[in-house]
Protein backbone atom coordinates (compact mmCIF):
# COMPACT_ATOMS: atom_id res chain seq x y z
CA UNK A 1 0.00 0.00 0.00
CA UNK A 2 1.37 3.06 -1.15
CA UNK A 3 1.79 6.30 1.44
CA UNK A 4 -1.10 8.52 0.43
CA UNK A 5 -3.16 5.28 0.21
CA UNK A 6 -2.05 5.11 4.51
CA UNK A 7 -2.56 8.90 4.82
CA UNK A 8 -6.17 8.33 3.20
CA UNK A 9 -7.19 5.09 5.13
CA UNK A 10 -5.84 6.94 8.92
CA UNK A 11 -7.84 9.86 7.77
CA UNK A 12 -10.57 7.86 7.94
CA UNK A 13 -10.27 6.52 11.08
CA UNK A 14 -9.83 9.70 12.85
CA UNK A 15 -13.24 10.24 15.15
CA UNK A 16 -15.71 13.39 15.73
CA UNK A 17 -17.36 13.67 18.68
CA UNK A 18 -20.24 15.80 18.74
CA UNK A 19 -22.27 15.63 21.94
CA UNK A 20 -24.47 18.19 24.80
CA UNK A 21 -25.91 16.20 27.09
CA UNK A 22 -25.93 17.27 30.95
CA UNK A 23 -22.80 18.92 32.39
CA UNK A 24 -22.09 15.75 34.68
CA UNK A 25 -23.04 13.34 31.77
CA UNK A 26 -20.55 14.62 29.66
CA UNK A 27 -18.22 14.81 32.35
CA UNK A 28 -18.80 11.12 32.89
CA UNK A 29 -19.62 9.55 29.62
CA UNK A 30 -17.95 11.53 27.12
CA UNK A 31 -14.63 12.95 28.16
CA UNK A 32 -13.14 9.36 29.43
CA UNK A 33 -13.86 8.94 26.11
CA UNK A 34 -12.33 11.02 24.09
CA UNK A 35 -9.15 11.25 26.42
CA UNK A 36 -8.69 7.27 25.87
CA UNK A 37 -9.46 7.68 22.16
CA UNK A 38 -7.44 11.28 22.34
CA UNK A 39 -4.95 9.47 19.28
CA UNK A 40 -7.72 9.40 17.03
CA UNK A 41 -9.86 12.35 17.84
CA UNK A 42 -9.53 15.12 14.96
CA UNK A 43 -12.55 17.21 16.19
CA UNK A 44 -15.22 17.83 19.27
CA UNK A 45 -17.81 19.43 19.23
CA UNK A 46 -19.43 20.49 22.78
CA UNK A 47 -21.20 23.20 24.73
CA UNK A 48 -19.87 26.45 25.30
CA UNK A 49 -17.05 26.87 28.15
CA UNK A 50 -16.16 22.91 27.63
CA UNK A 51 -12.99 23.64 26.04
CA UNK A 52 -10.47 23.07 29.12
CA UNK A 53 -11.76 19.81 29.76
CA UNK A 54 -10.26 18.81 25.87
CA UNK A 55 -7.22 20.30 26.75
CA UNK A 56 -5.22 17.55 24.79
CA UNK A 57 -7.54 18.22 21.62
CA UNK A 58 -6.41 20.88 19.03
CA UNK A 59 -9.87 21.23 17.78
CA UNK A 60 -12.66 21.78 20.23
CA UNK A 61 -15.72 23.76 19.30
CA UNK A 62 -18.35 25.58 21.23
CA UNK A 63 -21.01 25.05 19.49
CA UNK A 64 -24.13 24.67 21.97
CA UNK A 65 -25.57 27.48 23.77
CA UNK A 66 -28.03 24.82 25.73
CA UNK A 67 -27.34 21.29 26.89
CA UNK A 68 -30.21 18.59 27.01
CA UNK A 69 -31.24 15.93 29.53
CA UNK A 70 -32.46 13.32 26.26
CA UNK A 71 -29.49 11.70 25.85
CA UNK A 72 -30.28 10.77 21.91
CA UNK A 73 -30.40 14.11 21.26
CA UNK A 74 -27.34 14.84 23.21
CA UNK A 75 -25.29 12.35 20.58
CA UNK A 76 -24.67 10.07 23.44
CA UNK A 77 -25.81 7.08 21.38
CA UNK A 78 -22.51 7.09 18.72
CA UNK A 79 -20.07 6.63 22.37
CA UNK A 80 -19.52 3.38 23.95
CA UNK A 81 -21.39 4.14 27.39
CA UNK A 82 -25.30 6.33 26.61
CA UNK A 83 -26.43 5.88 30.13
CA UNK A 84 -25.06 7.45 33.05
CA UNK A 85 -26.51 4.71 35.33
CA UNK A 86 -24.92 1.88 33.93
CA UNK A 87 -24.58 -1.17 31.80
CA UNK A 88 -26.93 -2.99 33.40
CA UNK A 89 -28.40 -0.82 36.16
CA UNK A 90 -30.33 -3.38 37.49
CA UNK A 91 -27.87 -5.35 38.60
CA UNK A 92 -24.67 -3.38 38.35
CA UNK A 93 -25.42 0.29 38.94
CA UNK A 94 -23.23 2.90 37.97
CA UNK A 95 -21.03 0.45 36.09
CA UNK A 96 -19.62 1.13 32.94
CA UNK A 97 -18.26 -0.24 30.15
CA UNK A 98 -14.81 1.00 30.91
CA UNK A 99 -13.12 -0.29 27.79
CA UNK A 100 -12.60 2.97 26.08
CA UNK A 101 -13.21 5.02 29.26
CA UNK A 102 -10.04 6.66 30.98
CA UNK A 103 -9.97 9.86 33.18
CA UNK A 104 -8.14 12.64 31.94
CA UNK A 105 -5.55 13.76 34.32
CA UNK A 106 -6.68 17.15 35.14
CA UNK A 107 -4.93 17.50 37.96
CA UNK A 108 -1.77 16.82 36.93
CA UNK A 109 -1.93 19.56 34.04
CA UNK A 110 -3.76 22.24 36.25
CA UNK A 111 -1.92 22.46 39.10
CA UNK A 112 -0.34 25.95 39.30
CA UNK A 113 0.61 28.41 41.67
CA UNK A 114 -1.93 31.22 40.83
CA UNK A 115 -4.64 29.71 43.22
CA UNK A 116 -2.72 29.00 46.05
CA UNK A 117 -3.93 29.31 48.97
CA UNK A 118 -2.32 26.65 51.56
CA UNK A 119 -5.10 24.03 52.73
CA UNK A 120 -7.75 24.63 50.86
CA UNK A 121 -11.94 22.52 50.84
CA UNK A 122 -14.13 23.15 47.67
CA UNK A 123 -17.87 23.71 48.35
CA UNK A 124 -19.69 23.59 45.28
CA UNK A 125 -23.96 24.04 46.11
CA UNK A 126 -26.88 24.48 44.03
CA UNK A 127 -30.81 25.64 43.57
CA UNK A 128 -32.35 23.87 40.53
CA UNK A 129 -36.06 22.45 40.20
CA UNK A 130 -35.67 18.41 40.41
CA UNK A 131 -37.34 16.20 38.14
CA UNK A 132 -39.87 19.16 38.13
CA UNK A 133 -40.29 19.24 42.17
CA UNK A 134 -38.69 21.87 44.68
CA UNK A 135 -34.99 21.79 45.70
CA UNK A 136 -33.68 19.45 48.14
CA UNK A 137 -30.47 18.64 46.78
CA UNK A 138 -28.39 21.93 48.37
CA UNK A 139 -26.85 23.18 51.36
CA UNK A 140 -29.03 26.08 52.95
CA UNK A 141 -27.66 28.83 54.93
CA UNK A 142 -27.61 27.06 58.05
CA UNK A 143 -25.90 24.16 56.85
CA UNK A 144 -22.95 26.63 54.94
CA UNK A 145 -22.62 28.58 58.24
CA UNK A 146 -21.70 25.08 60.14
CA UNK A 147 -19.09 24.15 57.82
CA UNK A 148 -17.40 27.55 56.97
CA UNK A 149 -17.35 27.90 60.65
CA UNK A 150 -16.03 24.39 61.18
CA UNK A 151 -13.37 24.62 58.04
CA UNK A 152 -11.91 27.81 58.98
CA UNK A 153 -11.81 26.93 63.03
CA UNK A 154 -9.51 23.73 61.36
CA UNK A 155 -7.69 26.00 59.23
CA UNK A 156 -8.70 25.83 56.11
CA UNK A 157 -9.37 28.14 53.18
CA UNK A 158 -12.91 27.66 51.92
CA UNK A 159 -13.86 28.39 48.07
CA UNK A 160 -17.54 28.28 47.30
CA UNK A 161 -19.28 28.32 44.86
CA UNK A 162 -22.78 28.07 43.50
CA UNK A 163 -23.92 29.05 40.11
CA UNK A 164 -26.91 31.41 39.03
CA UNK A 165 -27.41 29.27 36.16
CA UNK A 166 -26.02 32.28 33.89
CA UNK A 167 -22.62 31.39 33.57
CA UNK A 168 -22.88 28.47 31.17
CA UNK A 169 -25.10 26.90 28.62
CA UNK A 170 -28.54 24.95 30.77
CA UNK A 171 -30.49 22.09 30.61
CA UNK A 172 -34.25 22.10 31.36
CA UNK A 173 -34.25 21.89 34.92
CA UNK A 174 -31.84 24.75 35.16
CA UNK A 175 -33.89 26.76 32.65
CA UNK A 176 -36.95 26.20 34.90
CA UNK A 177 -34.69 27.20 37.95
CA UNK A 178 -34.07 30.33 36.05
CA UNK A 179 -37.86 31.38 35.31
CA UNK A 180 -38.79 30.87 38.28
CA UNK A 181 -36.07 32.83 40.24
CA UNK A 182 -35.55 30.29 42.62
CA UNK A 183 -32.36 31.52 45.28
CA UNK A 184 -31.03 30.42 48.37
CA UNK A 185 -32.10 33.16 51.44
CA UNK A 186 -32.81 33.14 54.80
CA UNK A 187 -33.16 35.67 57.67
CA UNK A 188 -30.00 35.96 59.69
CA UNK A 189 -30.67 37.73 63.36
CA UNK A 190 -28.55 40.89 63.41
CA UNK A 191 -27.64 40.88 59.84
CA UNK A 192 -31.10 40.39 57.87
CA UNK A 193 -32.45 38.82 55.00
CA UNK A 194 -29.32 37.12 52.97
CA UNK A 195 -28.52 34.86 49.71
CA UNK A 196 -26.24 32.23 50.40
CA UNK A 197 -23.86 34.15 48.24
CA UNK A 198 -23.49 37.00 50.56
CA UNK A 199 -22.12 34.61 53.46
CA UNK A 200 -18.78 34.34 52.59
CA UNK A 201 -18.15 37.92 53.10
CA UNK A 202 -18.50 37.24 56.92
CA UNK A 203 -16.06 35.19 57.53
CA UNK A 204 -12.04 35.72 56.78
CA UNK A 205 -11.04 32.90 54.78
CA UNK A 206 -13.91 31.99 52.53
CA UNK A 207 -14.19 32.98 49.26
CA UNK A 208 -16.71 33.16 46.40
CA UNK A 209 -15.74 31.67 43.47
CA UNK A 210 -17.36 34.42 41.22
CA UNK A 211 -14.99 36.80 43.00
CA UNK A 212 -11.55 34.66 42.07
CA UNK A 213 -13.08 34.46 38.23
CA UNK A 214 -10.66 37.63 36.73
CA UNK A 215 -7.55 36.31 34.54
CA UNK A 216 -8.82 33.23 32.61
CA UNK A 217 -12.31 31.73 31.71
CA UNK A 218 -15.05 30.72 34.53
CA UNK A 219 -14.21 26.89 33.85
CA UNK A 220 -10.10 27.18 33.62
CA UNK A 221 -10.19 29.40 36.60
CA UNK A 222 -11.99 26.91 39.02
CA UNK A 223 -9.98 23.69 37.20
CA UNK A 224 -6.99 25.49 38.75
CA UNK A 225 -8.47 25.89 41.92
CA UNK A 226 -9.85 22.40 42.05
CA UNK A 227 -6.12 21.07 40.92
CA UNK A 228 -4.56 23.07 44.33
CA UNK A 229 -7.57 21.45 46.72
CA UNK A 230 -7.87 18.76 49.91
CA UNK A 231 -11.25 18.07 50.18
CA UNK A 232 -14.12 18.46 48.51
CA UNK A 233 -17.93 18.94 49.58
CA UNK A 234 -20.83 18.76 47.10
CA UNK A 235 -24.93 17.56 46.59
CA UNK A 236 -25.01 14.36 44.54
CA UNK A 237 -25.13 15.34 40.63
CA UNK A 238 -22.80 17.19 38.09
CA UNK A 239 -21.09 19.18 40.64
CA UNK A 240 -20.10 15.61 42.66
CA UNK A 241 -18.70 14.07 39.37
CA UNK A 242 -16.51 17.69 38.53
CA UNK A 243 -15.34 17.27 42.31
CA UNK A 244 -14.27 13.54 41.81
CA UNK A 245 -11.82 14.49 38.99
CA UNK A 246 -9.06 15.63 41.11
CA UNK A 247 -7.87 12.55 43.15
CA UNK A 248 -8.57 13.87 46.58
CA UNK A 249 -11.85 12.87 49.11
CA UNK A 250 -15.17 14.36 48.42
CA UNK A 251 -18.06 13.95 50.11
CA UNK A 252 -21.73 13.86 48.57
CA UNK A 253 -25.00 14.56 50.08
CA UNK A 254 -27.41 12.56 48.37
CA UNK A 255 -31.19 13.19 48.77
CA UNK A 256 -33.05 11.18 45.67
CA UNK A 257 -32.81 9.33 42.49
CA UNK A 258 -31.09 6.27 41.48
CA UNK A 259 -28.22 7.42 42.92
CA UNK A 260 -30.14 5.32 46.18
CA UNK A 261 -29.70 2.56 44.35
CA UNK A 262 -27.72 -0.20 46.82
CA UNK A 263 -24.15 -0.58 45.69
CA UNK A 264 -24.18 2.82 43.26
CA UNK A 265 -21.01 4.06 45.10
CA UNK A 266 -19.58 0.86 44.97
CA UNK A 267 -15.77 0.30 43.81
CA UNK A 268 -16.90 -0.25 40.13
CA UNK A 269 -19.49 2.59 39.46
CA UNK A 270 -18.10 5.83 37.71
CA UNK A 271 -18.20 7.65 40.63
CA UNK A 272 -15.77 5.58 42.53
CA UNK A 273 -13.12 5.28 39.24
CA UNK A 274 -13.82 9.08 38.95
CA UNK A 275 -12.00 9.95 42.18
CA UNK A 276 -9.53 6.70 42.61
CA UNK A 277 -11.89 5.71 45.52
CA UNK A 278 -12.13 8.99 47.18
CA UNK A 279 -15.85 9.62 47.02
CA UNK A 280 -17.96 9.42 50.15
CA UNK A 281 -21.63 9.34 49.66
CA UNK A 282 -24.42 10.95 52.30
CA UNK A 283 -27.47 9.91 52.66
CA UNK A 284 -30.55 12.26 53.40
CA UNK A 285 -33.17 10.59 51.93
CA UNK A 286 -36.09 13.26 51.23
CA UNK A 287 -39.48 10.35 51.67
CA UNK A 288 -42.32 13.02 49.63
CA UNK A 289 -39.66 13.34 46.66
CA UNK A 290 -38.89 9.36 46.53
CA UNK A 291 -41.51 6.71 45.27
CA UNK A 292 -38.81 4.33 45.82
CA UNK A 293 -36.22 4.57 48.82
CA UNK A 294 -33.58 1.51 48.19
CA UNK A 295 -34.22 0.51 51.71
CA UNK A 296 -32.75 3.38 53.00
CA UNK A 297 -33.67 5.26 56.16
CA UNK A 298 -36.13 7.93 54.97
CA UNK A 299 -36.60 11.60 56.25
CA UNK A 300 -40.45 12.01 56.35
CA UNK A 301 -39.95 15.44 57.92
CA UNK A 302 -40.39 17.40 54.15
CA UNK A 303 -36.89 19.25 55.18
CA UNK A 304 -33.46 18.81 54.89
CA UNK A 305 -31.42 17.36 57.49
CA UNK A 306 -27.86 17.90 57.87
CA UNK A 307 -26.96 16.27 60.88
CA UNK A 308 -24.95 13.61 59.29
CA UNK A 309 -23.66 15.40 57.07
CA UNK A 310 -21.84 17.86 59.43
CA UNK A 311 -20.68 14.69 61.18
CA UNK A 312 -19.06 13.12 58.16
CA UNK A 313 -17.42 16.03 57.53
CA UNK A 314 -15.87 16.47 60.84
CA UNK A 315 -14.82 13.42 60.69
CA UNK A 316 -12.72 13.16 57.45
CA UNK A 317 -11.63 16.83 57.18
CA UNK A 318 -9.36 17.61 60.75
Amino acid sequence: MNTQKVFTLLKRLKVIIKTNPEFGVELVLTTPYAYHNRDKVETIITSKGMKPFYYWCDDVREEFDNRTIDNKQAGLDELPNNWIHGVNPLEEPAVLDYSEWEVPPYREHYKNKNYDFGKMVFISNKYNVEHGHEPFGYFDIQSLYDMFSYLVGCGYEVIYKRPINKEFPMDQNEINSVHQGLDIRADVEGVGNISDRDLPSYFDKVHLFDDLVDEFDYNTTQMMLMANTDYFISPCGGNTVLSCLWDRPVITYVTQGKELRDNYFGKDSYFQRLSNQKCIPVFDIIGKINDNTYGHLVNNTGENDYTKLLEVIKNEIK
